[in-house]
């Protein structure tokens, strides 16, 4: 993991096309902008771990049930 130290109104940028610039801090909060392309999906780190979570369920659930009608 890289880790970077930044001030109110700096930023980084990723991969050519994504900036991230630091946009408030507040004791222990940070406020974050994030200018990326439209076509890249940005989720909070909670909010990505439970689609991928619902994702693997979905899809252990078509299996199984695939498999099912295949040796019915």
């Amino acid at each position: 993991m890289l880790a970077l130290t930044r001030k109110k109104g700096e930023s980084l940028i990723i991969n050519n096309n994504i900036e991230i610039t630091i946009l408030e801090i507040r004791g222990d909060q940070i406020k974050i902008g994030v200018n990326a392309p439209k076509e890249v999906p940005i989720y909070r780190k909670e909010v990505y771990d439970q689609i991928q979570q619902e994702n693997k369920k979905s899809a252990g659930v078509e299996s199984a049930e695939a498999l099912k009608d295949l040796f019915g």
